[in-house]
């Protein structure tokens, strides 16, 4: 006699749990124990940070932050090993609010795929400081102009400071700016520094500036352990890229911070808007005042009031040429700023 045929039921099937049943949770660990630090350089991936009297701790960004950017000056909360040991890594689990953020863009055109691409430069930064020799090379008002104009996008303070003063007067640059109540220092080789010092006292300081300026040589006199690489000028009158990353550097006596940026060639300023690029240009902003509704302030607006403030003498014409080539460019227009 054939044997019964065995009936089955639910008990008897086991069903293997798939990967994406098991319930999940957006509820994120805290880390009230989380040690507070300031982001000193980056380097693939990899960040040093102060975290007081210690040494530099060398630290990752944590996979719950997503895509949130750390870039040097950012004020970071660490877990983990956090002693500065060689071989050690911490996480950095939380970014602070910033305070400032300074931009630039590899184009002024936002139509560009440059001009598109914005870059942090640094964050919390209080004082841009634009670093522009007075010879060999010679000073460029139109990359200042743009450091300006940066500068006052991220309500960050100016100061201009110009290199090289034992083989040129500053006498033009500074009455370029003279409608704008500039400060500015004066460096020398044989110069204390005394006047600069003041200037970046408890403060949080970003130095930006062409290559070949000056800019690394006065960062190793400001902080002499620095020991940031420097470059000759070439013959045709520009500078080697000596510093390839920024990185934050603490002025002896704790007396505030620097932040040494790449020599760059360029300030694409794609994402300042055209208001904000007007107020780059205070002395020029009260002239506005008559423009008509509308008015884009370009050469061929026949009732702009600019053309009119500058023959006043309310401003040097040469800063309606570069508030108008900044204009152009923004516009893809070729331009020798």
């Amino acid at each position: 006699m054939a044997g019964k045929r065995r009936e089955y039921d639910e008990d008897d099937v086991r069903v293997r749990p798939g990967r994406s049943s098991r319930p999940r949770t957006r509820t994120r660990p805290k880390h009230v124990d989380a040690i507070d630090g300031f982001v000193m350089a980056v380097d693939r991936g990899r960040y040093t940070v102060e975290m007081g009297d210690g040494p530099p701790v060398t630290a990752m960004r944590a996979r719950e932050l997503g895509r949130k950017s750390v870039v040097v000056g950012d004020r970071v909360a660490l877990v983990g090993d956090t002693s500065g040991a060689a071989g050690a890594l911490a996480r950095i689990v939380r970014i602070a609010e910033r305070t400032s953020v300074l931009r630039r863009t590899a184009d002024d055109d936002d139509t560009t795929p440059e001009g598109r691409l914005e870059r942090v430069v640094v964050a919390n930064a209080d004082q841009l400081v634009i670093v522009s020799s007075l010879s060999d090379p010679p000073p460029r008002t139109g990359f200042i102009d743009r450091c300006l104009v940066a500068a006052y996008d991220a309500d960050i303070d100016p100061l201009l400071c110009l290199t090289k003063a034992d083989l040129a007067g500053p006498d033009e640059v500074l009455d370029y700016y003279a409608e704008l109540d500039l400060p500015h220092v004066l460096v020398r080789p044989d110069s204390d520094l005394a006047a600069v010092r003041e200037r970046l006292a408890d403060r949080i300081s970003v130095l930006v500036g062409h290559s070949g300026v000056g800019k690394s040589t006065l960062v190793n006199r400001l902080v002499p352990e620095a020991d940031r690489a420097v470059g000759a000028v070439s013959a045709i009158g520009r500078g080697r890229h000596t510093s390839t990353s920024a990185v934050a550097l603490r002025l002896p006596g704790d007396a505030g911070w620097i932040i040494d940026t790449p020599g760059v060639r360029s300030f694409g300023l794609a994402h300042v808007s055209a208001e904000s690029l007007l107020h780059g240009f205070p002395d020029l902003v009260e002239g506005t005042v008559d423009c008509p509704p509308n008015c884009e302030h370009t050469p061929t607006e026949a009732d702009c009031a600019l053309d009119a403030w500058v023959a006043a003498g309310n401003a040097d014409p040469r800063r309606l040429a570069s508030y108008r080539r900044l204009l152009a460019s923004r516009a893809g227009e070729d331009t020798d700023s």
